[in-house]
Parts: structure tokens; C-alpha cells; sequence
């Protein structure tokens, strides 16, 4: 039965193969996407007020995109959190740069505040909607010494890539759904399983992913070829990481509404 499977999951993903270069997109899409669809009716309201029509999926990249603009460069260390496998966060001196657990803090604050001008609120909810994606995405929660993975090279597909990027990109762009494809494809959680995802708080769920990225130093070795058997050991880890992302963002968005 597992050789069926791998065949199968072999042909989709050799079909859906694709020579994008560019969680990707489509991966912050599927979280907003999701989160978009667990909102309370009062924070569904709020959030359509705030973002003045637009959807959670919608502005799930606009963190990358102000990159393009260096006045926004402070931003871009709230995008990952690096500290020692063997500690939790908060046990080592933080960057004076910031980091994504900051990040986060910083945009549930403004986003409560009720002070807080609504230009202020809708920024940093746009931005709070895209770090908790990258909070699930665990090579986000990487090691300092090789940059979340980036330093380690491998080959995927016969092309030139590394761990950061697989797990960043790589398999979800050459899975070859659209980002609402992807999200109604989802394996269906019973209600008591959303509600132990649901448990705990965003330092949990960082420890959580540093967990998963320690797994995933393991799964390689520099310059490995990677390839279909990769994807289809690793894919339900994307899939489920990118659930808890949405479902996870739904909470923090639906408490601080």
C-alpha cells in the first residue's frame, strides 16, 4: 500500500513540477486563507473595516513586499528567531534587532491598542498575519550559526537550492496548488483535534517548530539531492504546519477583536 501511495504522490508531484524560484506565497495565502475562514463574525467585521475590504489571504505578503522599500528594512529581522537547539526562547540573550516573537508582540499590541491610529492597525495587522506564518514555517526557528538553514546546500530537483528554501518554497511551489486549492485540500480536523491546536500560546507554538526544524537539520545532509521521496516523507508536515498556522492565527486575531 505504501508503494501505491508513493507512486501516486510520485506522478502528482512530478506533474505539478514547476521552475518558480520563489513559507512562499502561496504557503502565507493557504494561512490567511484558513484564518479567513475561522474568524468570529465581530472579528471578520473589524478586520474587513480595518483592511477596508480585503482579505486575510490578500495581505498575507505584505510583510515581504515593503522589503522593496530600505525604509522598512527594520522589519526584516522579525521574520525569524534563532537561538540553540538545545534551549527554549527567552534563555539566551535576544537580538538587539528584534525577532519574530518580538515582532509578533509588537503587532498585537498596536493592533489592541485602542490609541493606535487605524493607518497603525491595519500596517501591523498585515504584518501580524504574515509572521505567524512564518512562526509555522519551521526553518524559520532555525539554528543563528547557518541562517535558519540557508547555508545548507542541496540540490532539489537538480537545482540548486537549500534546507531554508525546500521548506520555504520548494515543495509548496512545486506541489503545483493554488493557495485556495491547497487550502480546501487540507486533511479535516475534528473539532477536538482543532481545539488541542488551539492550546498554549505563541511561545509554545515556537518551541514547537524550533522541535520540527531540529528533526529537519536531521532529515539531510549538505549537498544531498533531494527529491520526490523527500516530498512525500515531509508533505503531511507542511500540510499540518500550515493548518495550525491559519487556525492558530484565527485565535490570536478573533481574542485581539
Amino acid at each position: 500500500m505504501k508503494k501505491v501511495l508513493l507512486l501516486i504522490f510520485i506522478i502528482v508531484f512530478q506533474s505539478a513540477w514547476s521552475n518558480t524560484p520563489i513559507w512562499s506565497k502561496t504557503g502565507h495565502r493557504v494561512v490567511g486563507e484558513i484564518a479567513q475562514q475561522h474568524l468570529t463574525r465581530k472579528a471578520r467585521k473589524a478586520i474587513a473595516k480595518l483592511l477596508e475590504g480585503q482579505s486575510l489571504a490578500a495581505v498575507s505578503n505584505f510583510a515581504d513586499e515593503i522589503k522593496a522599500d530600505s525604509t522598512n528594512r527594520r522589519f526584516s529581522p522579525w521574520h525569524y528567531v534563532n537561538f540553540s537547539a538545545d534551549k527554549k526562547y527567552g534563555e539566551e540573550p535576544p537580538s538587539a534587532y528584534g525577532d519574530l516573537m518580538t515582532g509578533i508582540e509588537k503587532c498585537m499590541a498596536v493592533v489592541k491598542d485602542e490609541n493606535s491610529s487605524k493607518e497603525d492597525k491595519a500596517f501591523y495587522l498585515k504584518m501580524l498575519v504574515h509572521l505567524i506564518g512564518d512562526l509555522h514555517q519551521p526553518m524559520h526557528v532555525g539554528r543563528l550559526e547557518d541562517k535558519g538553514g540557508n547555508d545548507i546546500q542541496l540540490q532539489w530537483f537538480g537545482r540548486g537550492s537549500n534546507l531554508h528554501r525546500v521548506w520555504d518554497s520548494n515543495m509548496i511551489n512545486d506541489y503545483g496548488m493554488s493557495y485556495t486549492e491547497l487550502a480546501t485540500s487540507l486533511p479535516k480536523w475534528t473539532k477536538n483535534q482543532k481545539k488541542a491546536i488551539l492550546q498554549g500560546t505563541i511561545y509554545d507554538w515556537v518551541e514547537e517548530s524550533q522541535d520540527i526544524a531540529n528533526e529537519l537539520y536531521e532529515s539531510v545532509e549538505v549537498g544531498e539531492k533531494l527529491a520526490y521521496r523527500y516530498a512525500f516523507v515531509w508533505w503531511d508536515t507542511v500540510e499540518t504546519q500550515l493548518q495550525k498556522g491559519g487556525l492558530r492565527l484565527a485565535k490570536v486575531l478573533n481574542e485581539l477583536f
